[in-house]
């Protein structure tokens, strides 16, 4: 009976220390690529603001089929098994806000561009925002987002840039 009490007793402890040290992770992370295209601002543009330009140069985009809202399209329907999707929610002059919808959450993206002064360049920036809740796993797990979403989202500007500067 004491040996029980004394791994019940260690394990609540644990999982105390380990929640505790979680916290202290920030519960909004961003993951960001960028990448400079030697094309207009509207070309570029063009080619983000519009998803069915997206299966040219979206990583796997050529697979997915369309979104569709109110009979026209706004997205990609990444996995339609885990309905798992990427809907465009607003267009700016200079950037193009997403949101990729999961069955529990959302994950905001977008695509903001810069024109370089004096030249007919322009730097797209494209990031993932996270915001994580105060479960331990979720914000231990936010540790690997790098890791998993970065290459993604450099394929998906080289992609881009390769079409673009054609």
């Amino acid at each position: 009976m004491r040996f029980f009490r004394l791994v019940i007793i260690s394990i609540l402890f644990f999982v105390v220390i380990i929640t505790i040290i979680s916290l202290f992770i920030p519960s909004d992370v961003r993951i960001s690529k960028a990448i400079q295209i030697n094309n207009s601002k509207e070309s570029v543009m063009w080619e983000i603001n519009d998803p069915a330009n997206w299966k040219k140069w979206y990583p796997s985009g050529n697979a997915a089929n369309f979104y569709y809202e109110n009979g026209f399209v706004k997205g990609l329907i990444l996995d339609p098994a885990k309905h798992q999707y990427l809907v465009i929610t607003n267009i700016k002059d200079d950037e193009v806000d997403a949101a990729y919808r999961l069955p529990r959450r959302t994950v905001a993206t977008a695509w903001e561009l810069t024109p370089a002064v004096g030249s007919n360049s322009v730097t797209v920036q494209w990031y993932m925002d996270f915001h994580l809740r105060w479960y331990p796993w979720e914000k231990f797990s936010s540790f690997m987002f790098e890791k998993v979403y970065g290459p993604q989202i450099q394929q998906g500007l080289n992609n881009l840039k390769t079409l673009v500067e054609k």
